[in-house]
């Protein structure tokens, strides 16, 4: 449509391209979103299968499936009409694509052109892309979908000591893939018990468990409780997990498979936070004089494990320049 001075006096109207969320319930919808449809002289979408279609059309909007040209666009907008293209997920490039060489040429009066989010993403909205995704990858990848809890454990432990040394590297973009990758441990096992034949659960099942536990564990932030020292907190958290776990010694639930340094310090944190006073054994050797070194670091404040392996890179770089 050439501009002709006729045409040049009619309104050009207006193009509002309406984006959604596929990680919102098709639907919800933002008030000014369902304003602008309801006034809208046309509303146009492309995808005749969009999730958006059924509610839009339940609630008397009528929706035509066509996606016209950038030129086919401006012609229907022509004389002050409003249309409203509800974009498909890749969100219509061609047509934005095209209405900018349009507007480039100068040979066109151009309706205005309005971007309208109907609905945006929650925090944490990109969590169900992962769920999605591990789900796909599990039903068709040959690998993925023979891995087991057994298989994969090695995995997580690997990529919690990935994690461990990216924090001590303070390289944050290498702490943020290592994240992901812890993630990816705790999706990918979750993914796997759906398919248990005797206890099944999902990652909203595991989701749902540390929401209850954090809530039942932080009373005085959820309840009536106060805490206003992280000894407080602490001490609010072993009791609520001591009436949780209903365990007759402080030593239930320490994992006896965790490096030996750190073992060492958790039991002397035990021992400590329930006030008891338990001497160390008394034996020769490295294991004792290492079991005192972490016992002393723990009341001191110290993780040993992490001391250790700081001393341990310190060690390692001068290896590397000993070899020159």
């Amino acid at each position: 449509m050439n501009a002709t001075s006729a045409e040049a006096e009619q309104p050009p109207g207006r193009i509002i391209l309406l984006t959604t969320s596929h990680r919102v319930a098709p639907g919800l919808l933002s008030w000014s979103a369902w304003q602008t449809l309801h006034g809208a002289d046309r509303v146009l979408c492309a995808d005749g299968a969009h999730p958006q279609l059924p509610y839009l059309r339940e609630a008397g909007i009528s929706v035509d499936e066509a996606s016209p040209t950038a030129e086919e666009l401006v012609d229907i907008c022509a004389g002050g009409r409003t249309v409203v293209v509800v974009a498909t997920g890749e969100g219509e490039p061609a047509l934005t694509d095209g209405l900018a060489r349009l507007a480039g040429s100068g040979r066109f009066h151009m309706p205005d052109l309005e971007l309208l989010p109907a609905s945006y993403d929650l925090p944490g909205a990109r969590l169900l892309d992962l769920v999605q995704v591990m789900d796909r990858i599990r039903s068709e990848c040959p690998w993925s979908s023979q891995q087991t809890h057994k298989g994969l454990a090695k995995y997580a432990i690997e990529e919690a000591y990935e994690l461990v040394e990216a924090i001590e590297d303070g390289d944050a973009d290498e702490l943020r893939e290592e994240l992901g990758d812890v993630l990816l441990q705790v999706v990918f096992h979750a993914r796997i018990a759906e398919e248990d034949t005797d206890s099944p659960y999902s990652i909203d099942d595991v989701a749902a468990g540390i929401v209850t536990k954090l809530i039942h564990r932080h009373p005085h932030v959820f309840g009536d409780e106060t805490a206003t020292t992280p000894e407080e907190v602490k001490e609010h958290w072993l009791r609520t997990k001591a009436a949780e776990k209903r365990r007759t010694s402080v030593t239930d639930g320490v994992p006896l498979g965790q490096p030996g340094l750190a073992l060492a310090a958790k039991l002397a944190s035990r021992a400590r936070t329930a006030g008891l006073d338990v001497p160390l054994p008394k034996a020769e050797g490295v294991g004792y004089e290492l079991l005192a070194l972490a016992s002393r670091a723990e009341a001191d404040g110290v993780d040993p494990e992490a001391a250790l392996r700081a001393a341990a890179r310190a060690y390692r770089d001068a290896i590397k320049d000993a070899e020159g």
